[in-house]
């Protein structure tokens, strides 16, 4: 009797396993974890509110696997960089991660790149989000309205400082290295044209897309890495969002100079490798979803894009 059970037993086991539906990935699976990395000023979460609103939840909703750099808020390209590749050494020997998909937005967009140039082995694409990849008129203007050597320089360097160590004490990283004067240097049309001399993946030449991957050697090993970019090209985008006042203000840097911005950045900045789209109806902070999700609501939600670009990732078996 007991032999008739077991097998009856096995056979229902064998029975189940067989018609058990396939597990599949989610839509926000992908091969490799996200890695989202802040831009100036930037913060993991700060007081209870993420930098990127949301963004981590949406994707891990549908399978995504996904982790929120912490680099200094103030800081060169380089800097920032070298702590990124460092978050992600630390996140392999933790987690097993053999590499990872990075999404920068604003400065993360050319930290990231630095990332990936160092140390490709670590990354499968980069993707820059209102990135500043040809540099900011905000901050050359802030440059020329503070050169050098200046007391005006002193002023903006110490304010500048002074909220970096506020928001790094708040979230608990204080021992990270802040320079408000490298990030300034760093984000600068001419900082960003030195930097794209060095690292010049995925920069278009013109106002176009850039090349879509890049092949990096490193011990004598291919690594590929792919490019991608979206942007904006609007500033004031819901009147019930307090920072849009500052945006608005902010963009009178563009002024006479017939090129649309999302606030901060110039649209033929925030293109990189394959350009999904350069004009949401967007500013700079929307890229992010905002002022806790208070975004046009006449344009693509934020959350909605992020989830397609994982998917995107998803189907390029990244």
């Amino acid at each position: 009797m007991k032999k008739i059970l077991s097998l009856t037993s096995m056979a229902l086991a064998t029975s189940l396993m067989m018609t058990a539906p396939t597990v599949q990935a989610g839509y926000t699976t992908t091969k490799y974890p996200t890695l989202l990395v802040h831009g100036i000023l930037g913060f993991k979460n700060f007081w209870g509110a993420d930098y990127f609103y949301q963004i981590p939840s949406t994707l891990q909703k549908d399978g995504g696997k996904v982790h929120v750099a912490t680099v200094s808020a103030v800081g060169s390209n380089e800097l920032r960089g070298e702590q990124l590749i460092k978050e992600m050494q630390d996140l392999k020997a933790i987690y097993g991660y053999s590499k990872f998909n990075l999404i920068g937005h604003s400065q993360g967009s050319p930290t990231s790149r630095y990332a990936a140039a160092v140390r490709p082995d670590l990354v499968a694409s980069v993707t820059s989000v209102n990135g500043v990849n040809k540099g900011s008129r905000v901050a050359d203007v802030v440059r020329k309205v503070a050169p050098a050597g200046t007391v005006t320089e002193a002023v903006f360097q110490t304010v500048a400082n002074g909220l970096a160590g506020f928001l790094t004490f708040v979230y608990g990283t204080p021992n990270l290295d802040q320079n408000s004067i490298n990030a300034l240097n760093s984000l600068t049309t001419n900082g960003l044209t030195a930097f794209n001399k060095k690292y010049p993946a995925g920069v278009p030449s013109a106002c176009g897309n850039g090349a879509a991957s890049y092949n990096y050697v490193k011990n004598g090993v291919t690594h590929k890495v792919n490019y991608y970019s979206w942007g904006g090209t609007s500033v004031l985008t819901n009147v019930l969002d307090p920072l849009d006042a500052g945006i608005g203000l902010l963009s009178s840097a563009f002024l006479f100079s017939g090129e649309k911005s999302d606030g901060l950045v110039g649209e033929c900045s925030q293109r990189l490798g394959t350009v999904i789209r350069s004009n949401y109806g967007a500013n700079h902070l929307d890229a992010v979803n905002g002022f806790f999700g208070i975004v046009n609501l006449f344009e693509s939600n934020p959350k909605t894009i992020y989830r397609a670009h994982a998917n995107r990732l998803q189907a390029a078996g990244l």
